[in-house]
């Protein structure tokens, strides 16, 4: 029975609630390569980054998933369960402006659906094995099920998004956008800044609310080290039946009743909604709530309503180009959506993915005509200094722990997500509280001597 409040609050909570087509196919399928401006000039640039993607005389089939005029790449999404489109819509704008400019070298690429409609992760990963030379842009709630099969077969990930503790930071993998780092906590700078500086009179009533289920369970410890670290003291913890609730009322007045001050909550933003509206009913405003970031986007604006103005709505985006910022790179990622997925909706789970897509062509196009697995993921792996031209803060992909210390916090307001004051000293970001190392072990990431592999099996 607790199988479903798993799978739902793994989806909401855990930041994966990742998308592709609504079939299985590549994204070249579905008219990939058609454009909304008709004879339009496209630069091979994005951001700081230059000639992303080029014309070629590759011609080679060094291995799988890779001939002389093709690349098969996987997009792993649960797009068959969330309904959420932001990774399929990410591959075919990046497919489609990559291959209108010759593609890697002068091999087009295909973007391969793997929709693990959230309980076939293992399936599609098996899959992925017989066709893919790699796995760009995507992510499943329950990813951890398919490392053993991906390992086995020596698949490289650039996921946009992690989530179970065997895949997170697990071997092969390469996270281009910020996320999380085995054995450190995400989001202590963000609470750091919330109870130290923006409401440290909230410090001694900090309540917490998660998701019923064994994985946000472990969020729950996790985020308990991580306040208590930043000096909060949590006066009010408490599970919600992760299917949902009907009536929040309840929820409410228990938060009220304890005098919590600030709110971390885990879970569906859509439940967190009906939350808010109950607290605001009965007139009781938080000095915080931090609703997580699977929140930013304008459903929850509209969902939320009234408690946007009442309530104080933070997320961390945790060293993501936030949508309404002018930077270059956002600015040419908007302009190729506009160009090539017009009725798409922009997310942050979307600018992950682009960081992702441009990692994989930058390293793959390094690997010239001999382009084999160890190539590539060497090759990105050299990276120290990694911000997808501009779409988030630098990351050291050579050396990924401990993680970057910059964080930026986005506030929900009436007129949607703006930027917090939170005293950014790093261009958007903020990077001067040094991130927190579990005392706690809460999991280990797979490597490849587990399935019995080494990197000289990776071809």
């Amino acid at each position: 029975m607790k199988l479903p409040w798993m799978v739902i609050t793994l989806v909401a909570a855990m930041l994966c609630v990742a998308g592709c087509s609504s079939r299985s196919g590549s994204a070249d399928d579905e008219g990939g390569g058609a454009t909304t401006a008709a004879d339009s000039v496209i630069s091979a640039d994005f951001g700081s980054l230059t000639n992303v993607c080029q014309k070629g005389d590759a011609q080679s089939s060094p291995t799988q998933g890779v001939t002389g005029s093709d690349i098969n790449v996987g997009v792993f999404t649960d797009v068959g369960f969330t309904k959420q489109p932001e990774f399929v819509d990410a591959a075919k704008v990046f497919t489609s402006w990559c291959n209108e400019l010759g593609g890697i070298n002068g091999r087009k690429l295909i973007a391969n659906t793997r929709d693990s409609k959230l309980m076939e992760t293992r399936q599609q990963m098996i899959a992925a094995c017989r066709q893919d030379f790699a796995l760009v842009g995507g992510g499943s709630a329950l990813d951890g099920l398919g490392v053993k099969e991906r390992l086995g077969c020596g698949l490289p990930s650039f996921p946009a998004q992690v989530a179970q503790l065997t895949s997170v930071g697990s071997e092969l993998e390469i996270s281009a956008a910020p996320t999380q780092t085995p054995g450190y906590d995400s989001y202590y700078q963000f609470r750091t800044w919330l109870l130290k500086d923006a409401y440290p009179e909230s410090a001694a009533a900090v309540g917490m609310i998660n998701g019923d289920s064994p994985v946000t369970k472990v969020i729950g410890a996790q985020s308990l080290e991580s306040i208590e670290a930043a000096g909060g003291t949590i006066v009010y913890n408490d599970l919600y039946p992760a299917m949902g609730v009907s009536d929040w009322t309840p929820y409410a007045q228990a938060i009220k009743s304890k005098g919590v001050k600030g709110l971390v909550y885990n879970g569906d933003f859509k439940q967190l909604a009906k939350l808010e509206a109950a607290l605001t009913e009965m007139d009781y405003k938080l000095d915080w709530i931090d609703t997580n970031s699977n929140a930013y986007g304008e459903q929850f604006i509209e969902l939320a309503g009234n408690s946007t103005e009442f309530q104080n709505n933070y997320l961390d985006l945790g060293g993501v180009a936030p949508l309404n910022s002018d930077e270059p790179a956002i600015t040419t990622m908007k302009a190729l959506y506009a160009k090539y997925a017009p009725d798409a909706t922009l997310t942050g789970p979307s600018i992950r993915a682009m960081s992702s897509w441009l990692l994989f062509a930058k390293s793959a196009a390094s690997c010239g005509d001999n382009l084999t697995r160890t190539c590539l993921y060497n090759t990105a792996k050299s990276e120290t200094s990694w911000t997808g031209g501009g779409l988030t803060a630098p990351q050291n992909l050579a050396q990924p722990a401990p993680p970057s210390p910059c964080f930026n916090v986005q506030k929900a307001t009436p007129q949607g997500w703006e930027a917090a004051d939170f005293h950014p000293d790093n261009g958007l970001y903020r990077c001067n509280i040094p991130p927190l190392k579990y005392t706690t072990v809460f999991g280990t990431p797979l490597t490849l001597a587990d399935v019995g592999k080494s990197m000289s099996d990776v071809k």
